[in-house]
């Protein structure tokens, strides 16, 4: 995922880590920093709290930012990451800290101190559930201590690897552009949707092979549970959370209001997903190539499943207004 540029990735720079340089700008007018250098704070990863440090603290793109160090974890977990990801170390916080550990099954090994984890069930499972794959969804990698991890004995993560076809590429940049410089968004609700795509796609393979197999019903239906929990959680960008807020209500289900260019972000995302689920190499090896020929599909079908336009935001359209008048 290091080499994914940020036209590609569908997030807006919350979770960027790293210590990349470059602060300016003048502090946000509604507040002030919150954290101070040196301070004692517990920070939010995935699903968890860590106790943490703040190292630095600086403004950036008129926010407050902070590069945490996660206290008994290896420095290469250190990253930038903004006040809504920071609390301050305090009893009732520590409280909360408890309470989250006991919900994610989390216990301590009073030999390595290091800590325990169920992993999650496989994207191929049939019987996969929503709240199996929120928990790999946004749990993100695990950390890895500097004590007790010899290298014979060191979990290998499989990396997994998703070849986006180039036309897709560029139309991962033009779908960057559109919304953080132009400040345009996808018409919601969008046909066809990612349902009505997995559905074309199930009717496309059923024709072409003369028969539906259960697995690719079981890859698309992991995918969308993954489209679903993974949406507001990394492939928004923050100039579209308001329009989501506004448009998945009650029990909505983002993949019948959403359509391809949403979709086609995820792919990005998966291999990063998939990094920390317990799948045998054999089993991979075909999700991978069934996952290829989805987005060759995609690609297929560009002219008809994605948009060459997109609609003005209404803050880009307020601003229009004022300048008229």
């Amino acid at each position: 995922m290091g080499s994914s540029s940020k036209s590609e990735s569908g997030s807006d720079g919350d979770n960027s880590s790293g210590g990349g340089g470059g602060g300016g700008g003048n502090p946000p007018n509604s507040a002030s920093t919150v954290f101070s250098e040196g301070e004692k704070v517990l920070a939010f990863h995935g699903p968890r709290i860590y106790e943490a440090k703040v190292q630095k603290a600086e403004v950036r793109k008129n926010e407050w930012r902070y590069f945490v160090h996660y206290l008994g974890w290896n420095k290469n977990w250190d990253e930038w990451v903004g006040s809504e990801r920071l609390m301050k170390y305090t009893e009732e916080n520590i409280l909360k800290q408890q309470v989250l550990d006991k919900k994610q099954g989390v216990d301590k090994n009073p030999k390595s101190g290091r800590m325990i984890q169920n992993k999650p069930k496989s994207i191929t499972d049939a019987k996969v559930d929503k709240e199996d794959v929120k928990s790999t969804v946004t749990k993100g990698k695990k950390r890895k201590g500097e004590a007790g991890i010899e290298k014979d004995n060191e979990s290998v993560e499989k990396p997994v690897k998703i070849q986006i076809p180039s036309a897709l590429r560029k139309q991962l940049v033009d779908d960057w552009e559109f919304v953080t410089q132009r400040d345009k968004l996808v018409k919601l609700p969008r046909s066809p949707s990612v349902d009505d795509i997995f559905t074309n796609y199930l009717e496309y393979r059923s024709k072409k092979d003369g028969m539906m197999t259960d697995l690719i019903g079981e890859i698309l239906k992991g995918l969308r549970c993954y489209f679903d929990i993974a949406l507001p959680v990394m492939l928004l960008y923050k100039k579209e959370r308001q329009q989501y807020r506004e448009a998945v209500v009650d029990d909505i289900s983002p993949s019948t209001i959403y359509g391809a260019e949403h979709l086609l972000r995820l792919f990005v995302k998966l291999p990063e997903l998939l990094a920390h689920v317990n799948i045998e190499e054999e089993t991979l090896t075909r999700l991978q190539q069934k996952l290829l020929d989805f987005l060759k599909f995609l690609q297929k079908n560009q002219s008809t499943f994605f948009l060459s336009a997109y609609e003005g935001s209404k803050a880009s359209e307020g601003k229009g207004k004022r300048k008229d008048e």
